[in-house]
């Protein structure tokens, strides 16, 4: 089953690796006997998938999750293998698609008002106030 990132992004299945282990957490005897815990991995280096723009994009932004150019997802919350496939899938979706999001508007830098900073003043002044009028009385 193909993973569609966007309306113009689908990764194809056969560019999908799966690996199924035993997971930890709950489910009695029978998480002792089945393989539910789901590890997904698509290869971002040598996809087709990808334009050269968007694979320098994913390389770049992926950089520190990637492994050889592989990114792995993984997925144990539920109990059954199938709805850890839909998890992993829909998690290698969301990290695709952020790894492709333009950046956001760089933020111009502002100077605090005057009323704003006369109000941080006068905070710091009531506090200090409430500060001085804990202390012991001095013995003048």
């Amino acid at each position: 089953m193909d993973l569609e990132v966007s309306p113009a992004l689908t990764i194809p299945a056969r560019e999908l690796g799966w690996r199924f282990s035993r997971s930890s957490g709950p489910g009695g005897q029978h998480v002792n006997t089945s393989d539910s815990r789901v590890e997904l991995s698509w290869n971002v280096a040598e996809t087709t998938a990808l334009s050269d723009e968007q694979r320098q994009r994913l390389l770049g932004r992926l950089g520190r999750r990637l492994v050889a150019g592989v990114v792995t997802v993984t997925a144990s919350e539920q109990r059954s293998q199938l709805r850890n496939r839909e998890v992993a899938l829909a998690k290698l979706a969301e990290l695709v698609a952020a790894g492709l999001a333009p950046d956001a508007p760089q933020r111009r830098p502002t100077r605090p008002t005057r009323g704003s900073n006369r109000r941080r003043l006068a905070a710091k002044g009531q506090r200090s106030a409430t500060k001085q009028n804990r202390q012991r009385p001095s013995a003048d």
